[in-house]
């Protein structure tokens, strides 16, 4: 049995790198290259297995899937579901989360669970499941999107998503790679060329969705959890069909959450300072600042007056929008 398992996986390999040999390839804001995987810029790394998420994953109907372009809260939405999906089986000074990490207790789909056999080992993890992937919405399995399963997409100002992502990537050693100017960098991000981008179709996939079927996708912006944490945790809990019970509220359960799950706390948790996240990468890395703004300390206002028409040309009439020229007016 043994011998077709390891028959399995290397078909699975092959059928991949025989893929990547006719994908159009192009050099990410990264530095990295970037194969044009099913109509988005995917990292070499992750193609794999989006295709055996694509093949492999059964969808139960009580999964939690939360999704996100890099650097767009990906992080705090872990946490964040995690404290509020266990807070019945864990208490938040004894959480899996201090140890073990947001990425730890939510992997990714794409990173952590890499071969069929694991896909199938993830069938006997608890209800809920809980899952973490950057895939656009039509790279989703068919098993997702026809099941009860329910997807949070967190998305974040896009101005402050690159800096995020450039730094992210500036700070990674790499090996053939080539740190981009931040210049450059920003050329290649208004082309779309990142991580799962372009980001404006990877918004809009997850934004039409939730107008679709509010019931099943959640679509939450960074900034507004930033400005009103209490609301959104509500927010996020009733979504899931896990409310906060009035006693709960009464004894400060939500605030309690929260101040677990801030930046603050998370970067002083033992697993950011001695843990590694995804591909091996320090914990640490994935923390920086989380700041609401903190682009206009790099940016000029003509890349941000780019990259608002931008947004204005691509995001036309879908009633998804982004005010980034008052945001930098409002911080200078």
């Amino acid at each position: 049995m043994e011998g077709v398992e390891i028959t399995v996986e290397e078909e699975q390999r092959d059928e991949s790198q025989e893929l990547l040999q006719h994908l159009p390839t192009e050099i990410g804001m990264g530095g990295n290259l970037l194969y044009l995987y099913q109509g988005f810029w995917c990292p070499q790394v992750s193609i794999k297995g989006m295709m055996l998420f694509q093949k492999h994953f059964k969808a139960q109907e009580t999964d939690l899937i939360l999704a996100s372009i890099p650097k767009s809260g990906t992080t705090w939405l872990k946490a964040l579901t995690y404290t509020i999906v266990n807070r019945s089986r864990h208490s938040l000074e004894k959480s899996p989360l201090l140890t073990d990490g947001p990425h730890g207790v939510v992997p990714f789909l794409e990173f952590d669970i890499s071969s069929s056999n694991q896909f199938l080992e993830q069938e006997k993890l608890p209800e809920p499941r809980i899952f973490g992937t950057h895939s656009p919405y039509s790279a989703l399995p068919c098993s997702v999107k026809d099941s009860g399963a329910k997807i949070v997409y967190v998305c974040r100002n896009s101005l402050d998503m690159f800096i995020s992502y450039w730094k992210f990537s500036v700070n990674i050693p790499k090996e053939n790679e080539k740190h981009l100017s931040l210049g450059d960098a920003f050329d290649k991000f208004c082309q779309g060329l990142h991580g799962y981008g372009p980001f404006w179709d990877h918004l809009l996939g997850y934004w039409k969705a939730s107008l679709e079927r509010p019931d099943k996708v959640l679509f939450l912006k960074y900034e507004d959890i930033k400005k009103n944490n209490v609301l959104y945790i509500k927010k996020l809990a009733n979504f899931l069909g896990l409310p906060f019970s009035v006693e709960e509220e009464e004894q400060g359960l939500i605030e309690e959450t929260s101040r677990l799950c801030s930046f603050e706390s998370m970067k002083n948790h033992e697993a950011t300072r001695t843990g590694t996240g995804p591909l091996g990468i320090p914990a640490s890395a994935f923390l920086r600042k989380g700041e609401v703004g903190d682009s206009l300390n790099y940016l000029t206002p003509s890349m941000v007056s780019r990259v608002e028409n931008l947004i204005q040309e691509k995001l036309q009439d879908s009633g998804l929008s982004f005010c980034l020229s008052s945001a930098f007016q409002n911080n200078s």
